[in-house]
């Protein structure tokens, strides 16, 4: 089998296996939220070096990008068909310059903004209770002598109640959740659809 023949089914069982898994349909590497605040005083950083930080980040989202399965299964099939389809006509290095081209720009003008609309339509994963956790809750009910009550959780969209204790230490030290309080929620027992909250 020659390379090209090679790179289209490895890149075209890729995607298909990749589509058929659900994989990269949730969550992209290189596109987490920006976080506040970088332990610099304010006014002590220049401009210049946030503008070289901020080409740096791109810099790695956009190698990060290149190195994700997708795009790689994508660049191999398009150019296992470049490689093919022009193997007639031109031979040696430039054949695999084309290819690689052919796959380069197979995966921008073609692959990508394809998968990005079929993910468009990908429904967002359903949430559930074990995704509350550090999550704050409102007490329906006032809490009993042993520290339970129940609480009212947002999750997707959609208000739940659940059985809750109070953590062990602040039972202990005698605080009292009444009904309306806010707490955050500790820890989850999906199966028993309970959850440990602490005062806020």
């Amino acid at each position: 089998m020659d390379p090209y023949t090679f790179c289209l089914l490895l890149g075209a069982l890729g995607l298909v296996g990749m589509s058929l898994t659900g994989i990269g349909r949730h969550g992209h590497a290189g596109h987490a939220p920006a976080r506040a605040g970088h332990g610099h005083a304010p006014g002590a950083v220049r401009a210049g070096s946030h503008a070289g930080h901020s080409g740096g980040a791109a810099a790695s989202r956009a190698l990060l990008s290149l190195m994700s399965p997708r795009v790689l299964f994508s660049a191999l099939l398009g150019a296992g068909a470049t490689g093919l389809l022009l193997g007639r006509v031109i031979h040696g290095v430039p054949l695999a310059g084309a290819a690689i081209a052919g796959g380069l720009l197979f995966e921008m003008v073609l692959a990508r903004p394809v998968w990005n609309a079929t993910m468009r339509f990908a429904s967002r994963p359903a949430l559930t209770l074990e995704s509350c956790v550090t999550d704050s809750a409102t007490a329906v009910t006032s809490f009993d002598a042993a520290g339970q009550g129940l609480v009212a959780i947002e999750l997707d969209g959609q208000v739940v109640q659940v059985l809750a204790t109070l953590v062990a230490g602040e039972r202990t030290a005698g605080a009292m959740v009444r009904a309306g309080d806010r707490v955050r929620i500790d820890a989850v027992d999906a199966d028993r659809n309970r959850c440990t909250v602490s005062l806020l």
